[in-house]
């Protein structure tokens, strides 16, 4: 997702935020790894899709990874076993295939047709634009793999911002009945305490009016009227037909960006919800927020959401830890 909710980080990220809108080009190339500290973060703030991956299979562009490996087949036709195409959806300032370059190809060597879209960039930055329209962004995303793949219903998984974004297509895009289950891995769904305030009048002065640079982090701030708007309707959209959508909420206790981590829960029965987190499996799991998306614990509790066929995660799932 996003910043840090350390006033000195906040300050580096105005600063960067700053000098991004005065960069000729603004995107900026970045060969680092992903990374669980600060600097990755700041860099993956100015970073284009040209994200180093070692992943070989990834589509490229001039040598230029666009997607993750194994996202993005158009061809590709659900089976049976996995009726569902699976969308990926990234966190704040990360692009598809920074955010999904482990988990993309698990899912595909699984037997999933695997999709993932790159939304909301603003000034040169992924997934910084306001939350609604990346909303919109999703909804055609998620219309072209229906069309694609012939599938009804898609399964959703997003990190961060892209775990709670979905929520807002769901209710309020008419995506309810396109979804099958949404599975958040650590996903903003109620906000997150000291990142930004709702209104752009009320960001403190430290911050050099981050707002018009990044109205994803304002959106995400905990009480905001983006954020009011979306839960207003309560956690879980209807029941539609099948009795979903199903929801899976992957959360770690090392979060410091998404914080409290509790916030990340949804409210609803669990016939429709499942809320975990990672600690009470595995208690030494070290993972924080921006590398849940490749720790393997993760990774098996996807796919354990995923196999259900008219539910969320198995709440009774061990998985292995490391």
């Amino acid at each position: 997702m996003s910043p840090h909710i350390s006033p000195a980080f906040l300050t580096r990220l105005t600063a960067l935020a700053a000098a991004a809108l005065l960069a000729t080009g603004l995107s900026v190339a970045t060969t680092a790894a992903a990374s669980d500290t600060e600097a990755d973060v700041e860099a993956g703030a100015a970073a284009s899709v040209s994200v180093a991956v070692t992943a070989p299979a990834a589509p490229t562009v001039d040598g230029t990874a666009i997607s993750p490996a194994g996202a993005n087949d158009w061809s590709c036709v659900p089976t049976a076993e996995h009726p569902y195409p699976v969308v990926l959806v990234p966190g704040t300032f990360e692009t598809s295939v920074k955010n999904w370059s482990t988990l993309s190809p698990v899912l595909k060597d699984a037997g999933y047709c695997v999709y993932a879209l790159d939304y909301g960039e603003a000034n040169g930055i992924a997934a910084s634009g306001p939350i609604r329209e990346s909303a919109a962004e999703l909804a055609t995303f998620v219309n072209e793999v229906r069309e694609a793949s012939g599938a009804a219903q898609v399964d959703l998984v997003g990190h961060s911002q892209g775990g709670m974004m979905p929520r807002y297509y769901m209710g309020f895009l008419g995506g309810a009945a396109a979804v099958h289950s949404l599975v958040g891995i650590a996903p903003s769904n109620h906000g997150t305490e000291g990142v930004l305030t709702p209104t752009p009048d009320q960001v403190p002065a430290d911050m050099g009016g981050l707002e018009p640079v990044c109205a994803a982090c304002s959106d995400q701030a905990a009480g905001s009227e983006f954020l009011t708007e979306l839960n207003s309707i309560g956690d879980l959209v209807a029941v539609q037909s099948g009795g979903g959508p199903f929801y899976t909420v992957i959360s770690t206790v090392n979060d410091e960006v998404v914080t409290p981590y509790q916030s990340q829960f949804l409210a609803g029965p669990a016939e429709r919800v499942t809320n975990i987190t990672i600690q009470d499996l595995c208690p030494l799991d070290p993972i924080e927020h921006d590398q849940a998306p490749n720790d393997p614990v993760v990774h098996q509790l996807v796919l354990n959401a995923l196999v259900q066929p008219a539910g969320p995660a198995d709440p009774a799932f061990q998985p292995a830890c490391l």
